[in-house]
């Protein structure tokens, strides 16, 4: 077990010094650079603590849609040579469903905060395993 402060912790206070005490001592160039700076960080940390269970989440439901298994990055090359060949409806509720889900799994680290995604968050009922982690079975 490692001592305070955490991975989140480290990241957090680096984003906030940042955003609240650097960027407002600094103009131009270098203002606008500490303030990609900070959002790389918050994209680490939503990185972090989003994506293993995206991605356990996005792995089974490439399991049950292509009916085998694999290393996640395995079916998704099958799943793309499948839709290649023709041999994956496109239409299918399952593949739209999966297709979605990943997309929206995606967009909660790279863009929490864009308008159409928060939109869709609204819009969907309370799902107990995160954002937009649809499609389990």
């Amino acid at each position: 077990m490692q001592d305070p402060p955490t991975i989140d912790e480290l990241l957090a206070s680096t984003s906030t010094f940042l955003r609240e005490v650097a960027v407002p001592q600094l103009s131009g160039h270098a203002a606008f650079h500490a303030r990609v700076a900070a959002n790389a960080l918050e994209l680490v940390r939503r990185e972090l603590a989003l994506r293993p269970q995206a991605e356990r989440v996005e792995h089974a439901r490439l399991e049950s849609l292509l009916g085998t298994h694999g290393a996640l990055d395995e079916l998704n090359a099958l799943l793309c040579q499948r839709i290649a060949a023709g041999a994956v409806d496109l239409s299918a509720p399952a593949l739209l469903e999966h297709l979605w889900a990943t997309t929206l799994a995606k967009v909660a680290v790279d863009q929490p905060t864009y308008a159409p995604y928060r939109r869709e968050l609204d819009a969907e009922p309370a799902n107990p395993d995160g954002p937009m982690m649809t499609g389990q079975s």
